[in-house]
């Protein structure tokens, strides 16, 4: 699709990408202070979830569960937060959000106002903690693609 972003960028910092999806942690203002903000993204134009068959979606939903536990034995988050919404970007892409109960929106959605002030310290070791965490989600996408035929 000629006006769709994710058709025409990684949306992120490109950190794997097999024949059908790529995961990128995501950059630039939307994240601001939440940086542990991930998605899976499809390779080729699919707007909805139902437009792809069985294996598709188990496909990607390796891929996101692998993300996941990536970044709860990495960041030791509070919670992980899994979205998606397609109505700014109707390509189908999910996020993957590491939450904290100290970040500045924290119960509320990531897209929500901050209900306190950035914890800029604690921001700052998250920040410290990003390569590690990006070096072992390819290295377990990695792992995951011979095993389940995901390259």
């Amino acid at each position: 699709m000629s006006t769709c972003p994710l058709c025409h960028d990684d949306g992120g910092l490109l950190l794997w990408r097999g024949a059908h999806w790529r995961v990128v942690r995501a950059l630039g203002p939307e994240v601001g202070d939440t940086p542990a903000w991930y998605r899976v993204i499809a390779q080729g134009h699919v707007v909805e979830w139902s437009d792809l068959d069985a294996a598709a979606q188990a496909h990607a939903m390796a891929l996101v569960s692998t993300v996941e536990r990536c970044l709860r034995q990495a960041l030791a988050p509070t919670k992980i937060n899994l979205a998606a919404l397609g109505n700014v970007v109707p390509h189908l892409h999910w996020h993957v959000i590491a939450r904290f109960d100290w970040d500045s929106r924290f119960p509320a959605p990531v897209w929500a106002a901050p209900q306190r002030a950035v914890d800029t310290p604690r921001l700052a070791a998250l920040h410290a903690q990003l390569a590690a965490c990006d070096a072992a989600i390819v290295q377990a996408l990695h792992a995951l693609a011979p095993q389940g035929g995901f390259a």
